[in-house]
């Protein structure tokens, strides 16, 4: 089955940011789209407003005049779930419960034709139950935009138990014929984002309330260093807390209490506080009209370096080697076990163990450990710990060779596998298990990461990048640390290492 043909009507149930936003992606495609709110006048009311947008973008010179009109003479208000008869697509966008969709679904079987395709953007409910009370459950799937729909690129098609294949491949046509990014996946909770994406938030939430570094250290780490548009604190404020705790407390119910979605009692205060982000105006940062937002933690040398010894194969690391000598440092090469040493310092890339453990366990004094970057050529911050009893000069040395290659460097308190480092192996470990448990294809969920959340990378690739066999000792030793099945590895990690593979061979 190929893409709706643009001469087929949709209709959106909702008239709400989504429900308006997702009728002017079907309406700037070429649809003719009823537009049907329960409220009265809202359908139309939510039509000015897509007109208004698109004013603005025609003052930009984004958009031609041409065009706005164009889209908007496609859009109709309607007030009757009666007109909806003749659609060829109905998407539904509206309260996130689950016996009022059902409802919805019911009624609109015994309007529309038998050829209608039924859809939910519904982020959090089960497609399987939504569809279990329908005559004819196969045609119901869900098409989950992102918001706002317009801008964002990601759609997941979702298909439930009964959802007919073809169905699924004929809205993937569709929503790519948009123009937009479609995946599949199957109808497990959280789909894929919400899904993979706990760990970002869960892993900074935990070395905040360990003490490991504060929020706006956390937060710089996560843009400089790992390459993300915003860190988890920031990003949870934006959101808003009572949204993003009860997202993470729906995903830990429906896995019967997996502690890998364990919620944060950080974010629980927050909630009950009413501190609730941006929207309330405060959350983990204060948003009052002058307040003043707390600066991330740096630490500076005062030594200059002029050489350092690279022992070994340093792993995605080994872009720091040209970097330092375009630096002008002099970079001696030999065989070795994977560390910088400049004077009595030693630095390696983390591989999960705490500083103080590697260095007794490894023999190595005055260690200093680097955490993951996304690109050790390029990136601005770096995150290190070091263990203790370092000698003050030793962790000057080390902090003056990282100054000078062009880093600003956060000390953290010694703690498994820092914090860039902890947060894509949880990322890649999930999303692992979600190809391993058949949600989505290693593809789909890559895709997925940077078109939905817009991740530097998809998860897998980065894994594939760093190696697995490095994510999986990383993972094994945090696991080790906290001694928690929070941080057990995937078994597809597992058998992908065990086989010398990739997740995208």
């Amino acid at each position: 089955m190929t893409a709706l043909n643009t001469n087929a009507r949709i209709a959106v149930i909702g008239a709400g940011a989504m429900g308006a936003g997702i009728a002017q992606v079907a309406a700037q495609a070429g649809h003719p789209v009823l537009l049907l709110d329960n409220l009265p006048g809202a359908a139309a009311q939510a039509i000015d407003g897509i007109d208004r947008q698109l004013v603005k973008r025609v003052e930009k010179g984004k958009l031609s005049d041409e065009a706005r009109k164009a889209t908007v003479s496609r859009l109709e208000a309607v007030e009757a779930i009666e007109a909806l008869a003749d659609c060829e697509l109905i998407i539904e966008a509206i309260v996130e419960n689950l016996e009022v969709k059902r409802a919805l679904f019911r009624q609109l079987e015994g309007i529309c034709g038998e050829h209608c395709i039924l859809a939910s953007n519904t982020s959090s409910l089960s497609i399987t139950s939504i569809a279990a009370q329908l005559s004819h459950p196969q045609r119901l799937l869900g098409l989950h935009f992102f918001n706002p729909a317009p801008v964002m690129a990601l759609v997941e098609i979702v298909s439930g138990l009964a959802s007919d294949p073809a169905l699924a491949e004929c809205l993937y046509d569709t929503a790519n014929a948009w123009g937009k990014k479609p995946v599949h996946t199957r109808s497990t909770p959280g789909f894929i984002v919400n899904r993979v994406a706990r760990p970002f938030y869960a892993e900074s939430l935990r070395l905040l309330q360990e003490g490991v570094a504060d929020c706006a250290t956390l937060d710089a780490l996560m843009r400089e260093a790992g390459g993300f548009a915003m860190g988890a604190f920031e990003l949870t404020d934006l959101i808003g807390h009572d949204v993003n705790y009860a997202v993470t407390c729906s995903v830990f119910d429906a896995y019967y209490g997996d502690t890998r979605f364990l919620p944060s009692l950080i974010q629980k205060e927050l909630v009950e506080a009413g501190r609730l982000g941006r929207k309330s105006g405060h959350g983990f940062y204060n948003y009052a009209e002058g307040a003043e937002r707390p600066l991330p933690t740096f630490i500076s040398s005062k030594q200059t370096v002029a050489t350092c010894t690279a022992e070994g194969d340093l792993g995605i690391a080994n872009a720091l080697i040209q970097r330092l000598r375009k630096h002008r440092i002099d970079v001696i090469q030999r065989d070795g076990q994977g560390l910088l040493r400049v004077g009595d310092a030693v630095l390696a890339l983390s591989d999960g163990r705490m500083a103080g453990q590697r260095a007794k366990e490894d023999g190595l004094r005055n260690l200093i450990l680097l955490d993951l970057v996304a690109d050790f050529g390029q990136s601005t911050r770096i995150a290190i710990s070091c263990s203790a009893g370092i000698s003050p000069d030793a962790l000057e040395h080390g902090v003056a060779l990282l100054q000078q290659a062009g880093f600003t460097v956060s000390l953290l308190s010694d703690s498994p596998a820092l914090a860039v480092l902890r947060t894509v192996a949880m990322l890649a470990n999930e999303a692992a298990d979600a190809v391993l448990q058949g949600v989505a294809s290693a593809a789909d969920i890559d895709l997925a990461m940077r078109a939905g959340v817009n991740y530097p990378q998809g998860p897998l690739a980065w894994a594939d990048a760093i190696g697995p066999a490095h994510i999986l000792n990383v993972l094994e030793n945090l696991q080790a640390s906290y001694g928690e099945e929070r941080y057990r590895p995937s078994l597809l990690l597992r058998r992908r290492v065990a086989e010398g593979r990739t997740f995208h061979d």
